[in-house]
């Protein structure tokens, strides 16, 4: 066994929905960020925090920002996302989107259409980052 720490750090703020499952938000680990995935529910109510695409991304980005900042990392930090969309059709809006979060400092990225998310929301995102 080599001489690395196996620690982890749970990573958990307010500012974006809670657990409601056996999850983190995110945990810290050996320089690593690992961001569970984060949809458009309103951190403070609860609910969805609206019907369209558009805004449930931007709801679900700034919630994955919260967890992020929690961390202490930001975007710039992120190496790769996954992108989980109920349908393909929205990737042009939702791309416009998220790009606006990252600026030049874009991730490694995968994106996938699903049958169903939590909640029967349209958008889902998760990251990875490094410290």
């Amino acid at each position: 066994m080599s001489g690395r720490s196996r620690e982890k750090e749970v990573i958990l703020t307010s500012l974006a929905p809670q657990p409601i499952g056996p999850y983190s938000q995110a945990i810290k680990a050996n320089g690593f960020v690992f961001c569970s995935g984060q949809i458009g529910l309103d951190p403070r109510t609860g609910q969805v925090a609206g019907p369209d695409v558009e805004t449930q991304a931007r709801r679900a980005m700034e919630n994955l920002k919260a967890v992020l900042e929690e961390a202490g990392v930001g975007f710039d930090s992120v190496v790769k996302t996954t992108i989980f969309l109920k349908s393909m059709s929205d990737f042009p809006r939702v791309n416009e989107i998220y790009g606006s979060y990252f600026g030049d400092s874009a991730p490694a990225r995968s994106t996938v259409e699903v049958a169903r998310l939590p909640k029967d929301l349209l958008f889902e995102v998760e990251a990875i980052a490094i410290e």
